[in-house]
């Protein structure tokens, strides 16, 4: 039996004390044919865990950085209604094919009622969040959960994007001077990066929450602290409440620096959970 006094999830004691541990170990399925397209793809039931603990059904989640839709997924799998904005119409494209495919197999609940949780994706830029809410007339979300652009580093060549050109699959999101991949310096796309976020807070309802998904990164002999760059800028605008590093143990080590230099094979994501507080909050 859930907790009626439990104001933020519908989680028992047990599964919520066993999401607040700070590192978990998570190995994505493989992917599908239309997913393998896009670089940078995240796994649903990854997102759908952040979104149980985060919100309650049928509550609003939004993703600025949908890429080919997990979150919109997961909301749907969750029974929570979805907001996704992406940039490039191909990977769009594929978000709506996933959805619509979805929503065509929904079944009716137990007793005989059809729950309908909508799920819109938004082709568009981020960056013009206001011109983009206010043109569709959208409400104030619940949560925040996305995996942006990891600025350079999709644009840097090594051995695992070589392995993909050789497939003929897309190493970069794509060549547009909007994508924030495509920034001209790494301080340029932390600075755009937050820039977004800031407007984002103004849609997020008092006390929601943002969980932002980056990494880490090797970037021509320099580490990128990318995630705790990021984090300290957003803690400037947002209460930053702790990390979650999620951690993958079934990639490919490739011989990085072999025989000459330590370089690592980065195979661990920080999950930033921050929250939209008053200056008169008291934990």
């Amino acid at each position: 039996m859930m907790n009626p006094k439990n104001r933020l999830n519908d989680l028992s004691a047990q599964d919520w004390l066993r999401f607040t541990k700070t590192w978990f170990i998570h190995n994505p399925p493989r992917r599908k044919k239309s997913e393998l397209l896009h670089p940078a793809k995240y796994p649903e039931d990854l997102i759908a865990e952040f979104i149980q603990f985060f919100t309650k059904p049928g509550q609003i989640v939004f993703d600025p950085f949908l890429g080919t839709g997990s979150t919109l997924v997961a909301c749907h799998t969750t029974g929570r209604n979805g907001i996704g904005i992406e940039l490039q119409k191909k990977y769009a494209d594929i978000a709506r094919q996933r959805i619509q495919q979805l929503e065509s197999q929904q079944k009716l609940a137990p007793d005989g009622s059809k729950q309908v949780c909508r799920q819109l994706v938004l082709q568009g830029n981020s960056a013009e969040l206001e011109k983009m809410w206010t043109s569709h007339s959208l409400p104030e979300v619940d949560f925040v959960i996305t995996s942006p652009p990891y600025g350079p580093m999709l644009n840097k060549k090594g051995l695992a994007t070589q392995e993909r050109e050789e497939a003929g699959l897309d190493v970069k999101y794509s060549d547009d001077a909007e994508d924030l991949g495509n920034a001209a310096s790494y301080q340029e796309f932390v600075q755009r990066l937050v820039d977004i976020f800031r407007k984002i807070k103004l849609k997020l309802k008092p006390e929601g929450y943002l969980v932002v998904i980056l990494q880490n990164y090797m970037d021509k002999g320099e580490y990128q602290t990318l995630a705790w760059d990021v984090g300290k800028e957003l803690g400037k605008h947002f209460q930053l409440r702790g990390e979650r590093i999620w951690l993958q143990d079934n990639k490919t080590l490739y011989p990085y620096g072999y025989r000459y230099s330590f370089v690592p094979n980065v195979h661990h994501h920080y999950c930033l959970i921050f929250k939209k507080v008053g200056f008169k909050e008291v934990d």
